[in-house]
């Protein structure tokens, strides 16, 4: 069969342009929208300082976002290796020479701000998985063997990364690398075998986790046994979701928030504050806002022609699923606190780069759905 027959004719810079989906973009910018309102009802009626940086930050990051999507797809397959090792190579820079800040080691001092390595680990395994997995057929997934090597390339990154001490990071890489294992055709045993061992390993985990990681498990068990300590964040986060009832408090009255005792409002409790504010249908309304941009991303990977784009395309989805998932359990009490910020809500310049630049890569699968690619990363005759 022709290559003509196979792949449309290359598409011009317009095309490709006019080919992003404009829907997603707005269901981005909503979201933002809410984001910037709650960060400015966490400062007391003030742009300064969460909300103005916040939207500033999106703007670039969208720009960045539009620019990854036109990027022909073949050089993403391409450099997918190259990314990730130098991701690599910057986190055994923290480990070395990194900058300290809150007790943990996760950063590279470049001047002017401040470079964390992990954040820039989850785009590049998702491109990294992806190309492995793209140059096998289904009978090499098949193979016990065939999966060392990815296997390999998760537990570095993520050894290095739980030293920082980052668990939270640590969960995210290894729930996004098992949804690409899965999409990729894994069968269901292997994770079971997965799973079995890692609980039988449970025992040496939890002597290896820091202090503060086994206290943080120790309160999500029983939050009241040190309610004014370890306990504190999430007996005060329970506290507000309850008390904004069915339609809240009021934009601005919440006063769980505003009286100080909800505490990291701007980041990781900032769901909470939501809640508070607008009730149960204002974070009913959140999550639908969320699921749409779920159902977007899953069906924009989906209708790629290329195994490539599927994979990588899920694999970004699966990543802001994951984040949605574990701040709204957290925040609820429903998984131990971990530190992981509510994706285009929460208060972070890293993470919101970091996911902006995997959306990019999304609306660059969509772009691209109609091209197959070889194995070999080339078109496909």
């Amino acid at each position: 069969m022709s290559e003509d027959l196979l792949n449309p004719p290359e598409l011009s810079f317009r095309q490709r342009l006019w080919h992003i989906n404009r829907f997603f973009v707005i269901l981005l910018c909503v979201t933002v929208g809410v984001g910037v309102a709650m960060l400015f009802s966490a400062a007391d009626g003030s742009f300064d300082p969460w909300a103005k940086r916040h939207a500033t930050r999106f703007g670039v990051g969208l720009v960045v976002m539009v620019a990854g999507a036109l990027v022909d797809i073949r050089l993403w397959l391409r450099y997918a290796y190259v990314f990730y090792g130098v991701s690599l190579a910057l986190l055994g820079v923290v480990e070395v020479a990194g900058t300290i800040g809150m007790g943990a080691q996760r950063w590279i001092s470049l001047g002017y701000f401040n470079l964390q390595p992990s954040e820039l680990m989850k785009v590049a395994m998702i491109l990294a998985l992806a190309r492995y997995f793209h140059g096998g057929s289904i009978e090499d997934v098949g193979r016990p063997t065939f999966l060392i090597v990815p296997i390999l390339m998760i537990a570095a990154p993520a050894a290095l990364v739980l030293r920082q001490p980052d668990l939270g990071t640590t969960l995210m890489l290894i729930m996004t690398s098992g949804a690409i294992f899965f999409v990729a055709g894994v069968k269901l045993w292997k994770f079971g075998a997965v799973l079995l061992a890692g609980m039988a390993a449970a025992p040496v985990a939890w002597q290896l986790l820091h202090d503060y990681q086994r206290q943080r498990v120790l309160t999500f068990i029983n939050p009241e046994s040190d309610p004014l300590g370890a306990g504190y964040h999430i007996i005060q986060s329970k506290i507000a979701l309850g008390s904004g009832g069915l339609l809240g408090k009021g934009f601005m009255q919440g006063t769980q928030g505003h009286l100080d005792f909800l505490p990291e409002m701007q980041t990781d409790f900032i769901f909470t504050m939501l809640a508070e504010e607008f009730g149960l249908i204002g974070g009913l309304g959140l999550m639908a806002l969320y699921g749409l941009i779920l159902v977007q991303g899953y069906a924009m990977s989906l209708r790629s022609r290329s195994q490539f784009g599927r994979l990588v395309g899920m694999g970004v989805t699966a990543t802001f699923f994951i984040y949605v998932f574990i701040n709204i359990a957290m925040v609820m009490g429903m998984i131990p606190v971990v530190g992981v910020p509510l994706p285009l809500i929460s208060y972070g310049g890293t993470a919101m780069m970091t996911l902006l630049i995997g959306f990019g890569l999304l609306m660059n699968v969509w772009v691209h759905r109609d091209f197959m690619i070889g194995r070999r990363g080339g078109s496909e005759t």
